[in-house]
């Protein structure tokens, strides 16, 4: 799963894609209606990539998240985000994320990653199959030697 190329926009619902790059912008296409425009320096763009979520032992990656989620809960979650009350969002976090700071993320933070992971889901853009493949090559290495030394 690559979240580099997702971005968040500040002020702007949804997530957007990374499609191209203009000349003192990136053009982004909306996940929610597919229109193209550019985000220029001064929209405060977040790679999903880079965001984490803060947790009673350090920061989580939201990538770990949404890996949980769909552990959890496959691909629906059980409910509408936004029209989910704040205990319900908190509760139903809580069961991916137990140890996550109550005091530090917020329900509409909870929201944004529900809701976030819902339209990546819808959009086909999270595949977990490709990480659970992937060895870092020294296991591969070790494997190898292992095998042949038995």
């Amino acid at each position: 799963m690559d979240l580099k190329k997702i971005v968040s926009i500040s002020g702007k619902p949804g997530l957007f894609k990374v499609t191209g790059q203009g000349k003192q912008s990136v053009v982004v296409e909306s996940l929610i209606d597919g229109k193209r425009f550019p985000a220029f320096a001064h929209d405060r763009m977040s790679s999903l990539e880079e965001i984490s979520m803060y947790t009673q032992n350090g920061d989580r990656p939201l990538k770990e998240i949404f890996k949980a989620l769909n552990d959890k809960f496959g691909n629906d979650i059980g409910f509408d985000p936004k029209k989910a009350d704040n205990n319900l969002l908190k509760s139903r976090f809580a069961e991916v994320v137990p140890d996550y700071d109550t005091e530090a993320v917020y329900s509409s933070d909870i929201k944004k990653v529900f809701s976030w992971y819902m339209l990546l889901v819808e959009k086909e853009l999270l595949d977990f199959n490709d990480e659970e493949s992937e060895q870092p090559a020294s296991e591969v290495h070790d494997e190898n030697n292992a095998s042949q030394t038995e």
